[in-house]
């Protein structure tokens, strides 16, 4: 079984105005209420692509009811713990000629519901794959990614980490099986400018050498670039397509090598695949549908 932490979810309201002014009264053409988050994202596309999974994560107040019967109504599978205070945050996206976001801090979470999640992730064994993408809230120790890995570690689950910076160098002494920074994270976290294809490679490998299984390098329009657990090298070019929206691209490319793997594909195969998931939800308003991918799939 495939399993993914959100540990801070979201409900995004998008607001699509025809300008933007700051100080004076704005009329949007058309308003939306989509369900957020890393983890959440790679489950969608998971489900799009025929392989079950189950988001985990914590929930809070009427918008943690409104996120879990969202999920629950596209098929989606969940075991969210109940915070007792505060509300899942409501993040806000305002499109007009520019794109802002307002994103909220979302609710505290308290010692004994990380406890209840560290019982719950006991229950993962032998052949099931945790993803551990996205931020770590301000009210959860910096390292908790690791100490869930740590914990985990003997039970032989396969790992999945989408972060940048510390958060993703201090989880590689648990040779996750897969990374996925894209060129921007993987020049933060290695302190170097990145340009042509060959210094991406190297600093993949770089990842791969302090125990990262599969490093996959997303590169935007340029396509991305897959190191694997044996050194060799993959490029896949980018697909044409107008991009109409950047968020989730990246979780939908974790979810496309994810299911291509499980579904017996090569790493070759799999990795495009992963593009081809990346390219759909960039091309589409919402998340990549199976129809979409599909399509880009064949191109």
């Amino acid at each position: 079984m495939v399993y993914t932490l959100t540990l801070n979810p979201a409900l995004d309201y998008i607001v699509k105005t025809d300008d933007l002014s700051i100080g004076k009264t704005n009329r949007s053409r058309s308003e939306d209420i989509q369900f957020g988050g890393k983890g959440i994202n790679v489950s969608y596309v998971l489900h799009e692509l025929g392989v079950e999974s189950v988001a985990l994560g914590f929930v809070a107040g009427f918008t943690g009811d409104e996120l879990i019967r969202q999920l629950l109504h596209v098929g989606i599978k969940t075991d969210f713990i109940k915070l007792k205070k505060g509300n899942t945050r409501i993040n806000v996206k305002l499109k007009g000629y520019t794109e802002t976001e307002i994103n909220a801090s979302g609710p505290k979470i308290p010692k004994e519901a990380l406890d209840e999640l560290y019982k719950k992730l006991d229950h993962l064994c032998n052949g099931d794959t945790l993803v551990l993408s996205g931020s770590v809230p301000p009210s959860v120790s910096a390292d908790v990614y690791e100490q869930i890995m740590s914990r985990l570690q003997q039970k032989g689950v396969r790992f999945v980490v989408d972060a940048s910076n510390d958060v993703l160098l201090n989880t590689l002494k648990y040779n996750p099986f897969l990374i996925k920074p894209n060129v921007a994270e993987l020049q933060e976290t290695l302190g170097q400018a990145l340009t042509t294809d060959d210094e991406i490679i190297s600093a993949a490998l770089i990842l791969k050498n302090k125990g990262a299984e599969n490093v996959l390098v997303s590169r935007g329009d340029k396509g991305a670039i897959l190191v694997d657990q044996n050194g060799r090298v993959y490029k896949a070019s980018a697909i044409k397509l107008n991009a109409v929206n950047t968020v989730g691209a990246g979780d939908s490319m974790v979810a496309g090598f994810i299911a291509g793997v499980g579904q017996g594909m090569s790493y070759e195969q799999a990795l495009k695949l992963s593009l081809a998931s990346a390219s759909a939800t960039a091309a589409s308003e919402r998340l990549a549908t199976k129809e979409e991918i599909k399509n880009f799939l064949n191109i």
